[in-house]
Order: structure tokens, then C-alpha cells, then sequence
């Protein structure tokens, strides 16, 4: 999936369009321009609607402008190139992969030291990164959790998620198995590494989804994913979680649910929470279990995520 793409405009565009220092310092005191890295800018109406993947992969794209010989970005700065999703970085930067050159600092670019093979290399978009499968391996080695299991849900989900009938399991594991082989070349975060990608499951539809499960594992539930209820038409409805015997079932509330033509598919707002009403009555009253859902506010912490459960009387089996 291609990120939207901002114009990125160089100090020589600027004069060319008669916006010498005076003026570009009055546009960037103002606002209306953003320095997206020395010597490169958007313009702030274009920067405003972006993403935070596109504007890492902006800030990736203008450092390659600037610089003598080509990066290869890495870590979460690649999982953005790759289209996955990046939340919760501890560190701002831009990431890449120092092979061998000694260079001194640059600003905000964050250089990793270590071994690159060539096959561990490719190029997207005309930026060269690593690969999908070292780049997992890079971020569960060295992000926080949260980073870490959005960003190796989605890629085992990007190669073995086909439909919520359709998940190639094998195809996973093999990329786990990948990935695992990739993390065991470094000194660094090894074990770590290996506990994200056990942990990892390409079923997880959203961020949201994935950070859900970390937390809910934290506070001592045994969460299954995407469980099957029948539904009235001879069909199945799929639960986001199932929280045990005794507890119940929860779901991730995404932004989109209710707003994004992808999943709305022809309805109207008003419509999707009609439908999605009606699914709920029916798991409830067939299943006679409870049914909690939570929204990005209740993800704050693991904390705030039990005690949500904890209003709905679903507190975690004591088991």
C-alpha cells in the first residue's frame, strides 16, 4: 500500500518561485511551510492531512534527496516504506542502516551499525530499505511492545492472510521462521525477538487489535482471535476476542468502522451502526455471554484497558 506522497520542495525550488531567506523564514515562522529536514519543506496544508507513516516515509525520502550516496532505511522508518503500520515510537528519526561507512551525525537520522547482507536489501518506491522480513526482525529486536507486535501482526497478515477463512498458517510460520533466522545474526535483542514473533498473529485486522491482545495478556486473559458465532442466515460472525468461558467476548472499535468506504461497502454511516447493532443482539442473546467494546481511549495503558473490563464485570479468570 503506496502512503500519500507530499511535494517536496528544495531551497532552489523556492527561489525559482521568487521566495528567497526573508520571505521562507517569514513562511516557516507562520506556519504555512514545514522543514521537513534542512534544506527541504512541505507546505503545511499538505503536511497537515498525512499520516504519521507518510511522514516518516516524507522525512525518508527527503534525506535520500540530500544525501551523497543512497540510504537504506531500516527499523520502523522501513516498516512505513513497506506501508505497515507505526505507532508508539519511542524515538523520533529517521532510520537507516550504516554499512560500514564512518560519517559523523546527521540530524534526525538515527544510524544502526551492524551487518547488511545484499539480500536483506530492496528497493520500494525508489527508496531502498530492508527487506519485509529483516525489517520485522529489526523492530522486534530493539521497539517497544506495542511498536512491535502492530508492526509484526501486519506483515505476517501482508504474506498469510488471504480472508478470515484463509489463513495460511504455514505461510506465517515460515515468515516467523525467517525473521527468527535474521534476529539470531545480531548480538543485540535476540530473545526479544523471538518472544515479539511467537507472540505475532496475522489475524490482528488493526493496531488497535494488536495492542488489545498484548494488553489483555498483561492482565491474565487467554484471548483466542477472530471466534466464529453462528449467524441468522446460516453465516458466521467474527468476535474480535474471545475472553474465555466465564468472561465473555471483546472488540476493537477502529476509527474506520464507521467512516471507511472499504468497510462501510456501499452503506451509510447510519446503516453500519444499524447492522453492527443487530450483530451484536444476536451474539449476545444466542450465545448468552457478554460483549465488551473498547475504542482507542481505553488503550492507553494495560491499566486502563482492565479497568474497562472490569465495568462490564468481565474481570480476567482467576485461573
Amino acid at each position: 500500500m503506496k502512503t500519500a506522497r507530499p511535494t517536496l520542495l528544495r531551497r532552489g525550488d523556492l527561489d525559482d518561485d521568487g521566495i528567497h531567506w526573508r520571505e521562507l523564514s517569514r513562511l516557516l515562522r507562520s506556519g504555512e511551510l514545514i522543514a521537513v529536514r534542512p534544506g527541504i519543506y512541505a507546505r503545511a496544508t499538505e503536511w497537515a492531512r498525512l499520516t504519521p507513516e507518510a511522514k516518516i516515509v516524507a522525512r525518508a525520502r527527503a534525506l535520500d534527496r540530500t544525501s551523497l550516496s543512497r540510504p537504506v532505511f531500516s527499523h520502523v522508518t522501513s516498516a512505513a516504506i513497506h506501508g505497515l503500520p507505526v505507532v508508539r515510537c519511542d524515538r523520533e528519526g529517521t532510520h537507516t542502516i550504516a554499512r560500514g561507512e564512518r560519517t559523523g551525525p546527521v540530524k534526525g537520522v538515527i544510524r544502526h551499525r551492524g551487518p547488511v547482507a545484499d539480500d536483506d536489501i530492496e528497493e520500494i518506491d525508489w527508496l531502498l530499505c530492508t527487506t519485509l522480513a529483516r525489517t520485522v526482525s529489526d523492530v522486534a529486536r530493539t521497539a517497544r511492545a506495542e511498536t512491535s507486535v502492530s508492526i509484526t501482526d501486519a506483515a505476517i497478515r501482508r504474506v498469510a492472510f488471504r480472508s478470515v477463512d484463509h489463513y495460511r498458517a504455514e505461510v506465517a510460520a515460515e515468515f516467523r521462521a525467517t525473521s527468527a533466522e535474521v534476529a539470531r545474526r545480531s548480538s543485540y535483542g535476540t530473545a526479544r525477538a523471538l518472544r515479539a514473533l511467537a507472540f505475532a498473529d496475522g489475524r490482528a485486522q488493526l493496531p488497535g487489535e494488536s495492542i488489545s491482545r498484548l494488553y489483555l495478556v498483561r492482565l491474565g486473559y487467554r484471548p483466542h482471535i477472530q471466534v466464529a458465532v453462528a449467524a441468522p442466515d446460516g453465516g458466521r460472525y467474527f468476535v474480535d476476542f474471545d475472553l474465555g468461558e466465564g468472561v465473555g467476548f471483546g472488540e476493537f472499535d477502529g476509527a474506520g468502522k464507521y467512516t471507511d468506504p472499504a468497510i462501510l461497502r456501499g452503506r451509510t454511516p447510519a446503516e453500519a451502526v444499524a447492522d453492527e447493532k443487530r450483530r451484536e443482539d444476536w451474539i449476545r442473546g444466542t450465545t448468552q455471554r457478554r460483549l465488551a467494546r473498547w475504542e482507542k481511549s481505553s488503550l492507553a495503558s494495560a491499566t486502563a484497558l482492565g479497568e474497562r473490563l472490569e465495568r462490564f464485570g468481565m474481570p480476567p479468570p482467576r485461573n
